[in-house]
Formats: structure tokens, sequence, C-alpha cells
């Protein structure tokens, strides 16, 4: 049965469900990156070009438009970023599994349309746009998931694994366009590709129905048995609710989301106000999540994913595709890096010395290709493809996975779906504005395009060390109260402990019994002061009709969990 063992991993208790749940929503990020590495290459297929292309050149060949091609990759973007806005409230009105589900759903639409087009460019961007609605609503959804339901032990690397995901979906586009390359003058080379998106997208929006609900989500409406009982699926203890680990888990959050509840349900102003709740650096955060997923973008990354092959194919390499397909791979396996890095050395440093690497890297690429000519100098094209495999490799080892981690633990429960949103948002500006650009720029610049990226890396590093503080290790509750703290500055926050703890990972065991003895009133304690056991009395004292207005307690918790 599942959820019957705890399994160790980094020192935590964990349940085969929890680990089913973050293998199951890091395919959210699997479609993400299929859908952003696939384009890539349809640009080159000749009847994609041929179909959709509105130009012809001197030779009789037809061609796209660099406003035409800035469109049809990055109205995709715009979709994506209305999708992120929306998922703040399917994620809270459905809960975070149905929210999921929902926007596969969304994905597969839009990708059927795409699949559907004929002749006409405006057919294949709306379906474009349709399934870039889902994967928007999935960009916000997963991370937030995966962050409520993952001990703090393994959560970044839970979370990073949604980065991981997007370069392996990445990778396997670059494969599959790779492979179709022979049949690219047929309909069939694009129409497989997008297609078989279908068929990767129903794994998660079938199988998240069966784990476990967030616990924090349930905890958030009260739902305090459901919440425990999901804490003691994810934590393999699901035939021992009243475990201590358990217990201390649901004392933590109760004390958080009790502190919060006092003033009501967050709101879009609030996140920008910070009124009436008051909660420390809420506004703080929020623009602190919405830079770091903006620059993200303006790494550049996107320069090399979205066209990249267009790229190389324009510097006379003269296989574009086998040259993406080593970025796809240099993009995974540095990821699985990530992975490592960031448990190992936390958030701020790798951020910060990545983004000085990644700039240091596209000064080489925009250097040698503005003083060089690539297209006739085989050295050059060498240099150019060395620089973005350089630059590749620090971002999927740091800025990749890390910016969703940072989404996923910053903010706090009552306006999280809420911020989560407004970072995941700016997220997809700074993609839609990389994706409508580049063909413009490079068109214009060319090569230099790169020296705007060299800026925003560099920005990007002065702005993590002065603002990011660091989260490595510390429960979401934990966060709340780091961030609380008015004398704490991000670059000496990796030292400070909370309260209750001897280090960040070693609780005081004498400290949280003060606490839960204190935390909880004395009414809704059991014999052993603990908080409520699935038969007593609820921690609120309320009426039957409020606590549960829509049938029995045993069934909501059916409905839930």
């Amino acid at each position: 049965m599942l959820g019957k063992k705890s399994i160790k991993i980094n020192g935590a208790d964990c349940g085969l469900e929890a680990l089913i749940l973050g293998f199951l929503t890091a395919m959210g990020g699997f479609l993400f990156g299929y859908d952003t590495g696939q384009i890539s290459g349809m640009l080159l297929f000749d009847d994609f070009v041929d179909r959709f292309g509105t130009e012809t050149d001197a030779d009789g060949n037809t061609e796209f438009k660099p406003i035409l091609k800035s469109t049809l990759v990055s109205l995709m973007s715009i979709g994506t970023l209305i999708g992120a806005l929306s998922g703040a409230y399917t994620a809270d009105w459905w809960g975070r599994r149905k929210s999921l589900s929902f926007g596969v759903v969304m994905f597969i639409v839009g990708n059927i349309v795409q699949i559907t087009a004929m002749n006409h460019w405006l057919h294949m961007t709306f379906g474009r746009f349709i399934a870039g609605l889902g994967i928007g609503n999935l960009s916000v959804g997963v991370p937030m998931f995966q962050s409520e339901c993952s001990p703090k032990e393994i959560r970044g690397a839970v979370v990073a694994s949604y980065q991981l995901m997007i370069t392996i979906g990445i990778l396997i586009s670059n494969i599959i366009n790779f492979g179709v390359r022979n049949i690219q003058t047929s309909s069939a080379s694009w129409r497989i590709v997008v297609g078989l998106g279908i068929a990767f997208s129903l794994p998660l929006g079938i199988g998240v129905l069966f784990v476990p609900e967030s616990p924090r989500w349930l905890a958030g409406r009260d739902n305090w048995e459901g919440a425990r009982l999901s804490m003691a699926r994810l934590r393999g203890l699901k035939n021992d609710p009243h475990n201590k680990l358990v217990e201390d888990d649901i004392s933590e959050m109760y004390a958080a989301i009790k502190k919060e509840e006092r003033h009501g349900v967050g709101s879009w102003v609030e996140c920008f106000t910070g009124r009436p709740s008051h909660i420390p650096k809420l506004v703080y955060r929020t623009f602190l999540g919405m830079a770091i997923h903006f620059l993200q973008q303006w790494t550049g990354v996107n320069y090399f994913f979205y066209y990249g092959a267009t790229i190389f194919d324009s510097s006379g390499i003269d296989d574009p595709l086998r040259v993406q397909l080593i970025l796809g791979a240099v993009n995974v396996f540095m990821t699985f890096y990530g992975l490592w890095v960031v448990e190992r050395y936390g958030r701020r440093w790798p951020l910060f010395l990545g983004a000085i690497w990644q700039a240091v890297w596209l000064a080489i690429f925009a250097s040698v290709g503005t003083a060089m000519d690539p297209e006739n100098n085989r050295t050059a094209g060498i240099i150019m493809i060395v620089s973005a495999c350089m630059f590749i490799a620090s971002f999927a080892g740091t800025w990749g996975p890390m910016a969703w981690v940072v989404i996923g633990e910053t903010f706090p429960l009552r306006t999280r779906a809420k911020q989560a949103s407004l970072a995941t948002a700016c997220n997809w500006l700074g993609n839609f504005m990389i994706s409508f650009l580049t063909p413009l720029a490079t068109d214009g610049i060319s090569y230099n395009f790169g020296y705007v990226f060299v800026a925003t890396n560099a920005a990007a590093a002065i702005f993590i060390w002065f603002f990011l503080y660091e989260s490595r290790g510390l429960s979401l509750e934990n966060v709340d109260v780091m961030y609380g703290q008015s004398h704490l500055k991000p670059w000496t926050s990796s030292k400070w402990t909370p309260p209750g703890y001897t280090t960040r990972k070693i609780r005081d065991e004498n400290y949280q019994a003060e606490v839960a003895g204190e935390g909880v009133p004395a009414e809704n304690k059991d014999s052993n002061g603990r908080p409520p056991s699935s038969d007593a009395a609820p921690y609120e004292k309320k009426s039957s009709d409020s606590l549960n207005p829509h049938g029995s307690h045993d069934e909501k918790l059916s409905r839930n969990v």
C-alpha cells in the first residue's frame, strides 16, 4: 500500500507517495521545456516554413518575416502570462491537484489546435496561445504544490526538479526534431512533434489526482484532519498519523496559519501594500520574486533555446540541429548538478556566482560573433558553440532551478498563490520579450544583442547579493520568521537559526515542547498536550455547520485527501 513505509532521504522521512508526487508534478516542467524546445527546430522544417511563412527570398524560397517569426514564437508567452495569473485562482478555488489537471487540459486543447493548422500562421499561433494558458497555469501550480508537500530537508531539490524536467523536455524535443528532420518536407514532421506533447501530458493530468492534496491548502481551509492525514502520507507514516514527526510539522504549520488567519484572506492589493495583515516584508518579497523571475529570462537562456538553431544556421554551422542537441544535453546534465548544489550551498551564492559566470561567457560569445565572420570562420563558430555551452552549464546549475525554488518557499501562505502568480507572470513577461525581440534585434544588431544579456546578468548578480535571503534548511513557516527579523541582512542571513533550533536542521526538543504547549489553546489539546487528533475537538470552537457546511467531516476528508 502506498504511504505505508518511510524512506530516509537527506535525513528526511519521505513516503513513496511524496516521491511519486514529486515526479508527477515535475512533468509540468517537462511540458514547458518540450514546448520551448520544439519551436526552435520546427522553424527550420521545410513544410512548416512553406505553410506558415509569408515572404519569398531572392531565390524564390518561402521564409518568415522577422516580425512574423517573433509573433509566432512569442504569443505563447502571452498565453502563459495570463495562465500564470489565473493559476492563483484555480489553485486556491479547486486545490492544487485539480488546478494542475485543468492546466493539462488547456495544454492538450492548444496542441490539438496546432495539429489541425493547415496553411495560415494565425491558426498555429492561436494554438500556441491556448497551450500557453495551460503551461502558465502549471508553472504556478507545480512549484507551489511541490514546496507545500516536501519536507524542508529536500524541498530545494524537489522544487528544482521542475527545472530539471524543463531541461529534459527541451532535450527530448531536440532529439525528436533531429529524428524527424529527414521527413521535414512532409507535415508529419512538425505534427508528430506537437502531437507527442499530448501523450507526455497525460501522466500529470491523470496521475496527480491520486496523490495527497497539499496539507497547507487543506489546513488553510480548516480541514486539519485532512492536513494531518496528508502530511502523514507524505512522510510515509499513513498508519501512524500521530507520529511525533507529523505532530511537529502540524504544530509549526498551525502556529503560522492561525497567525495569518486573524487578518482574513489576502488580496492582490495586499501583495503590493502589505495591508491589512502587515506580514513582515510582504511587499519586499513580492518584488523579490517578480525581479528574480524576470531576470531569469533575461539571463538570455531562451535566446539559445528558442532561436539557437536559427542563430547557428546563420553563423554557418553545418548542422544547427545537432548543435541544439548538444546544448540540450549540457542543460540536462548540469541541472542534475544543480539539484545537489541547491541543497549543499543554498540559493544565494550559486545565483550570485552563476550570474557572473554567465556574463563572462556571453561577452565572449558576442565579441567573437561581432569581431569575426562566423559564417566563414570555423574557429569563430567553435568558440561561439563552446561559449553557449558554458553559459548553459551555469544557467542549468544555478538560475534555472533555483529561481523556481525561491518562489516556492519565499511567500507566506496567506498570499502565496497570488505572489507566486505575479512572480511567474514576470517570468513569462521576460520570456515574451526575449522571444519577440530576438529576431528583430539579431536582424538589426546581430551578435551585439549578446551584450544586452551581459548587462542583465551583471545586474542580476548585484540584485541577488543585496536582496535575497538564504532559506536553505528552513521550513516554510520559519522562512516567514526569518523575513520578520528587522535587523537581519541578506548577506548575513545564512547564519540565522530559527527559534527552537540548535542548527537549521536540528530541533531543540525542550523549546519545541514549550511552543507546542503554548501555541494551541488548552481546550483544544489532547491528554498529551498535542494538537487535536482525528477524534478530538476542532482547532477552533465552531458550530458543525461552520466547520463543514457540505456534509460530515469524514465526507469532506474523503473528497480532499
